[in-house]
């Protein structure tokens, strides 16, 4: 059995565990970081878009007008009373400084505004409106501004933010201990946190480590795209966990942070909170098992918001498709096109069986084939030609189209009469709103399924329960677990009630830095040579 000391253990090396890191070391901590893989988790498989406002830099490169009060309007519209008002206040107040530490810990961003509204933008923009701001019912609320930050990278830029923090991390001094496991945490006899119990290949032989690396980086990537491998490769990985791995015990003289990210590749645990969310693609990596939330709950930790999932089911791009209408089985609109993705895909899912089809018109058809490819990364290009391909059914009527598709055809002729009256009946702004009348139409299959060809990703927004000021982890009598915090999607955050692009990452910064200064410069019960094991 080997033993280590450090002043703040923290378990998981993404988005929120390394911003842990840093603030504990730069408030002069002695920082160990256990990661189960190579470093990185959800976080470096994602798009990398930061939720950020209230006239950042990026914004005024970009001519963009934005306060802090009109990210507050929205954000207490969008995420509800997830948390309370003081700490949305000062998430929205702390956003420019955010940014600002990021870049100063070298992650880049750049303010170069994408023109159309999409999902997630091609590689010439890194700044767009990244949830429902510019929809109805939100823009009447608070005036709309884009504050999607994507860090500046080709594709996917997740990579780039965790390469740089990784880099930043480093820098600082902090002990990262991969391929350990976080097994369970040690209290005393008071009841505080005072270490971890972990699993570790570092005595392993060279060749087992390599291959265990390699077979975890393959099940993120890939294997999100395609779960049967993924299930097959992690497999590997934890048998050579269990032949090779050894004890390691760490004593943490002022606290352990729990930032190991959630729980949607653990399908008993959703099958558990959500069961309805069983159909979709694992966003994250196969670390997001809940283990983080487990250990909390073992330590006597009340949780929340298990049962929030968020599943996307964008339309865009091509941006031409917000003028098409969604409609369910009945022919009855669904909701709000202009709507963030994961706005209509709970919507599909928890009103309407998870069954959708957007209907679109020739017109519309044609200019979806014509920006498609300029406006798309590569995987949003191929999920289009899957959609105009296979998942489209084509007919020169509204009868003949929906007798196609299998819905009520004077459901659907109702649903495009109300959309070319006065006022949208979902109150979708006129700017977005096209006459479907040219033939042929065409309904195009949106529903939420297993469907590689056009995947719904999902990941979990509720954890354990923390403190809003120190992000110390509350016991189920609501006090503070003394010597344990939580971060990131661990623990309930900004996020935790609605999810739009962004802010899930800015919640992982923000929570991660508050639970990493407080775990810093909390009052430690062991002197320096002392060791609780």
């Amino acid at each position: 059995m080997d033993e280590l000391v450090a002043d703040v253990v923290i378990v998981g090396f993404g988005a929120a565990g390394a911003c842990a890191a840093l603030e504990a070391a730069d408030a002069g901590a002695d920082v160990v970081i256990v990661e189960r893989f190579a470093g990185g988790g959800a976080s470096a498989v994602s798009g990398g878009v930061v939720y950020a406002g209230g006239g950042t830099a990026q914004q005024l490169d970009a001519g963009v007008d934005d306060s802090v009060d009109a990210m507050y309007a929205y954000l207490r519209r969008e995420a509800g009373d997830v948390v309370s008002e003081a700490t949305l206040r000062r998430f929205c107040e702390g956003s420019r400084e955010m940014i600002t530490w990021l870049e100063g810990n070298g992650v880049p961003f750049e303010g170069s505004l994408c023109p159309y509204k999409t999902s997630y933008p091609s590689d010439a923009h890194y700044l767009y409106y990244s949830g429902s701001e510019a929809a109805g019912g939100f823009r009447e609320a608070a005036k709309p501004a884009p504050r999607g930050h994507r860090v500046k990278g080709p594709g996917t830029s997740g990579k780039m933010l965790m390469t740089r923090l990784n880099e930043a991390v480093r820098a600082r001094g902090v002990r990262v201990l991969t391929q350990t496991t976080g097994r369970a945490l040690v209290r005393d006899d008071e009841g505080r946190v005072t270490g971890l119990v972990a699993d570790t290949l570092s005595g392993a032989p060279a060749g087992v480590r390599a291959r265990h690396q390699r077979f975890a980086q393959y099940a993120a990537k890939p294997g999100i795209y395609v779960p049967s491998l993924r299930k097959s490769l992690h497999r590997r990985v934890e048998r050579f966990e269990r032949a090779h791995g050894r004890e390691l015990r760490i004593t943490a003289r002022r606290g352990v942070v729990l930032a190991a990210g959630g729980f949607i590749a653990n399908r008993e645990m959703v099958r558990e909170h959500a069961p309805k969310y069983r159909g979709g693609l694992a966003l994250g990596t196969s670390a997001d098992d809940g283990s983080g939330i487990r250990l909390g709950v073992e330590a006597g930790a009340a949780t929340g918001g298990l049962g929030r999932i968020s599943a996307w089911r964008f339309v865009t791009p091509p941006s031409a498709f917000l003028g098409g209408i969604i409609v369910d089985a009945g022919g009855h609109r669904v909701i709000d096109e202009s709507r963030y993705g994961a706005a209509v895909g709970e919507k599909l899912i928890e009103e309407h069986d998870g069954k959708g089809w957007l209907l679109v018109d020739a017109p519309i058809v044609a200019q979806a084939r014509r920006d498609g490819r300029a406006q798309s990364q590569w995987f949003q290009w191929l999920q289009l030609r899957y959609l105009l391909r296979r998942g489209r059914v084509v007919g020169r009527t509204l009868d003949e189209v929906a007798r196609k598709a299998g819905i009520d055809a004077a459901g659907l002729r109702a649903s495009v009469e109300a959309y070319h009256g006065d006022h949208d009946p979902t109150g979708k702004p006129g700017e977005f709103r096209r006459r479907l009348e040219t033939p042929p139409f065409s309904l195009i299959d949106i529903s939420v399924r297993p469907n590689l060809g056009y995947p719904t990703p999902m990941l979990t927004l509720g954890g354990l329960v923390v403190d809003e000021d120190t992000g110390a982890v509350r016991s189920t009598a609501g006090v503070p677990i003394p010597g344990l915090y939580a971060a990131g999607r661990t623990a309930v955050g900004i996020c935790s009630r609605s999810y739009v692009s962004g802010l899930s990452l800015a919640d992982c910064v923000f929570s991660g830095r508050r639970a990493g200064i407080n775990s810093a410069l909390a009052q430690g019960v062991l002197d320096k040579n002392e060791n609780v094991f």
